[in-house]
């Protein structure tokens, strides 16, 4: 008997032995981040694989001519590009609904939506969306003798304040990164001046945009005004203290919190007080997750599941918290409000205050910063005013004119997804 029961358990051990391990299905997930914003993402997909064991997130590094694999992440540059190749690509709203996981994405700002929707079709998920703000150092608004409690609400007062700064010793007093996003797409918005016609041709050289730019040339001979390039420079300099204030996205926040060097201040977009019906709402801007075409059943099944991830609620609290991004929907908006504390949320309440202004509902906002070539050619005319290239005036009507000139020669697909 006792020989019988030794040779039961060694069958049961080499049964389980023998016995196949349960498939793990692989996810790929392809971007193009750089190494930080890489980083970050890593760590959001490391929660999901250990959330379950089914299925298995695998993040790539996409080259330009990949095809698309099952999840695809792009930045807010790339959604024109995605948007004129959606046949390479299935609805969200259809995988999820495949998948029997629920969505509800009427509650998703329509700024989220907007670029991303093919008739009354989500064709893929908003992530990680910011909006520009005005961050300022609280220590050297303090040393200038500027009360750090009541920042710069109007461009005027930013000047007044810079001002300030400069006599006070700083090299640079303001700054900005993604200028052709905060300085035309979004102060445009702000300032309520229709950066496109009704017919969706681009306008943003009018007498509003010509006035920002001619004022900030003004700031950059008296150095009130630091240009340190296209991207996200400017915020390692303002990050490190050498800046007394910045214009940038609402995400950033943590970043420069965390870095220990900054008694950072958040403050929203400025305006110009007398441009009418000013101040309105800025614009939200960020990454976009889309679903290749042409994959395994199973597949979008994992795919449905880490977006049901990352869009729950608990999860929307963490990515505002860590990545300080604005959360999707009202409802995870109210729990974020709910458990995080007063400082983790400065950044959110002036960003959704911002996107919540009034807006003159005919205004059509051209989306510079969905389009690579658009963005870029408003950034080589904004450096040619800096250089003394070009008036603010010959800058933009020449901006305008090359926009135009590359956006009509798109598909009408494409066209029309650029100017929603």
């Amino acid at each position: 008997m006792p020989h019988f029961s030794r040779t039961l358990a060694a069958a049961a051990l080499l049964g389980c032995l023998a016995a196949p391990a349960l498939a793990v299905t692989d996810i790929p997930l392809s971007h193009q981040l750089d190494e930080a914003r890489a980083s970050r993402l890593q760590e959001v997909v490391d929660r999901f694989n250990a959330s379950q064991k089914d299925y298995h997130v695998v993040t790539v590094r996409r080259g330009d001519s990949d095809a698309p694999t099952v999840l695809n992440l792009a930045v807010s540059e790339d959604i024109s590009l995605f948007s004129a190749n959606r046949g390479s690509f299935r609805p969200i709203v259809d995988v999820m609904k495949e998948a029997k996981e629920r969505m509800d994405t009427s509650s998703f700002l329509a700024d989220y939506r907007g670029p991303l929707t093919e008739g009354n079709k989500l064709m893929a998920l908003p992530v990680a969306f910011a909006t520009p703000v005005l961050y300022y150092n609280k220590a050297a608004f303090k040393k200038a003798g500027l009360d750090p409690e009541n920042p710069p609400k109007t461009w005027w007062e930013v000047q007044n304040a810079a001002g300030k700064l400069v006599d006070a010793g700083a090299s640079c007093a303001y700054t900005t990164s993604w200028p052709a996003w905060v300085l035309i797409e979004n102060a445009s918005a702000r300032n309520g001046a229709p950066a496109a016609t009704a017919s969706g041709t681009f306008a943003f050289n009018g007498l509003a945009q010509v006035k920002q730019i001619a004022l900030l040339t003004t700031w950059y001979k008296s150095k009130y005004f630091s240009y340190f390039g296209r991207r996200d420079e400017a915020d390692a300099k303002f990050a490190a203290g050498e800046c007394g204030m910045l214009t940038s996205g609402s995400d950033i926040y943590a970043a420069i919190k965390s870095g220990g060097k900054v008694d950072v201040g958040v403050a929203p977009m400025p305006y110009f007080d007398d441009a009418y019906g000013a101040p309105q709402r800025t614009l939200a801007g960020g990454g976009s997750l889309w679903i290749g075409s042409g994959k395994k059943p199973v597949e979008y099944k994992g795919a449905a599941k880490f977006i049901s991830f990352i869009t729950a609620p608990d999860m929307q609290i963490e990515l505002a918290k860590a990545g300080g991004f604005l959360p999707l929907s009202d409802t995870a908006w109210r729990a974020a409000r709910s458990k995080l504390l007063k400082d983790d949320l400065v950044n959110q309440e002036v960003a959704h205050a911002t996107l919540a202004a009034r807006t003159d509902k005919s205004a059509i906002p051209a989306r510079i910063s969905f389009h690579p070539q658009v963005r870029l050619i408003v950034e080589e005319e904004l450096e040619a005013v800096w250089k003394e290239l070009k008036t603010p005036k010959e800058a933009l009507d020449t901006a305008v004119a090359r926009a135009n000139a590359v956006v009509h020669g798109l598909p009408k697909g494409k066209l029309a997804m650029l100017l929603k």
